[in-house]
């Protein structure tokens, strides 16, 4: 049963889906999201739990994301700096390692730091420095090889890479081995290098909601699920139908490649496990502390841990503190801390990397994600077909696994599918 009749059906309310609604409304079209869940965000959504602000999944927001500025009131969100430092624990110590980038004055700390012999503090100083320099598009045009690859190209020994470049870049794209294009990971290298880590005040949700605002009032109707795309509109598990002149899949990938096969077999999946604890506050965890990321080269299952509300106060109550740690599946598999000696093993290994008495944390939420993120194997195609066909006519696609598999990605993708749905359009008029 057709309940409605549009220009463009937009079948996703995360961060592709929106922006791609929201380019074609401005453009004057009428526009209707159908998103399966109860909120927008897709992969980007922040529940309240006890006063607490909990992001699904550990993430941040880069603010020289060339798309964000672009897409984005970033003032209106109220960004929250993270720490450009990181903290890794190697031998049972911590040691600080600053983005002389960011900090030049952390350069000397930088030397003398352990962690690395100089020969590699040089090889790698030269690698992020001309990562940093390039214009993307140079670095988008280099052979695109696995980052583990590039990496060792340039000189970079094993342990290098396990000491410090696996445990921080690990965190990003949900994996140990580096397969993941190099062309990426130079890209986000170039991000961290010539941004910050942040936070909205309001939570990453605040991101999706931010462009749904500026949609028409009932543009967005949540917990309506599509089983069926063509061509002429799509298909809800509640059996009615909306007809559409256009139709936009911005799904996840794999719901994608489900609804449309011509996309052929769906990337793998990343997988990554993010639990968070309510502690109390203790003087380096305070408010207004830079919320500084630890990372663990010594082996334990963490991949990295922070507390979130050093640097955004805003995610927890007054008085406590919101401890945020996660685990890549690749190396730790889901919830394998917990079946290795569960919440006790794992408060035993808070309590070296944040140095203060754990009994007392209390876990607020442990979510586990085994569909974080889209993978990108080298080589990676940036620029994804957006028209694919399917029943009576082509259907257009947007999402991160289109672009990249990153909040740059599904903003990139979301605009293309926009730009692609109107040249269709302005060629159908003539």
């Amino acid at each position: 049963m057709v309940t409605g009749r549009v220009d463009v059906a937009v079948v996703g309310a995360g961060l592709a889906g929106l922006r791609c609604a929201r380019e074609l409304v401005r453009a004057g079209l009428t526009v209707q999201v159908l998103e399966r869940s109860d909120g927008v965000g897709g992969r980007v959504r922040t529940d309240r739990v006890g006063g607490f602000r909990l992001d699904r999944g550990f993430q941040v927001f880069n603010d020289a994301y060339p798309e964000a500025g672009r897409a984005l009131d970033l003032a209106a969100l109220d960004l929250q700096r993270l720490d450009d430092a990181v903290l890794v624990r190697r031998d049972g110590k911590l040691h600080r390692v600053a983005n002389p980038l960011a900090r030049p004055g952390s350069l000397p700390e930088l030397v003398r730091t352990p962690l690395l012999p100089l020969g590699q503090k040089l090889r790698l100083g030269r690698y992020a420095a001309a990562v940093a320099a390039l214009p993307a598009s140079l670095l988008m045009a280099r052979e695109d090889v696995a980052a583990q690859v590039a990496w060792q190209d340039a000189g970079l020994e094993q342990r290098s890479i396990d000491v410090l470049l696996r445990p921080f870049f690990g965190g990003v794209v949900l994996e140990d081995g580096f397969t993941t294009s190099r062309r990426f990971l130079d890209l986000m290298m170039r991000m961290f290098a010539r941004g910050h880590s942040t936070l909205p005040a309001a939570g990453m949700q605040a991101i999706p909601e931010q462009l749904a605002a500026d949609l028409p009032p009932g543009a967005v109707q949540l917990e309506r699920e599509v089983v069926e795309v063509s061509a002429r509109g799509a298909a809800m598990a509640d059996g009615s139908e909306l007809a559409a002149a256009a139709v936009v899949t911005a799904t996840d990938p794999w719901t994608a490649h489900r609804l449309l096969p011509a996309l052929g077999p769906a990337p793998t999946a990343r997988g990554v496990t993010t639990v968070y604890h309510s502690a109390p506050v203790w003087p380096g965890a305070a408010p207004g502390r830079p919320g500084t990321l630890i990372t663990d080269a010594d082996g334990s299952a963490v991949t990295n841990t922070v507390v979130l509300s050093a640097a955004a106060p805003s995610y927890a109550p007054e008085g406590r503190a919101l401890v945020s740690t996660s685990f890549v599946h690749e190396s730790a598999g889901p919830t394998s801390v917990h079946r290795n000696g569960g919440e006790d093993s794992l408060r035993t290994v808070l309590a070296e990397l944040h140095g203060q008495d754990t009994s007392g944390w209390e876990q607020l939420a442990s979510y586990e994600l085994p569909y974080a993120l889209p993978a990108m194997p080298a080589p990676h195609d940036f620029r994804k077909a957006v028209r694919v066909p399917a029943d009576g006519g082509p259907v257009y696609v947007a999402g991160d696994h289109r672009d990249s598999s990153s909040i740059q990605g599904a903003l990139v993708s979301g605009r293309r599918a926009a730009e692609a749905v109107l040249a269709a359009r302005l060629t159908d008029d003539r």
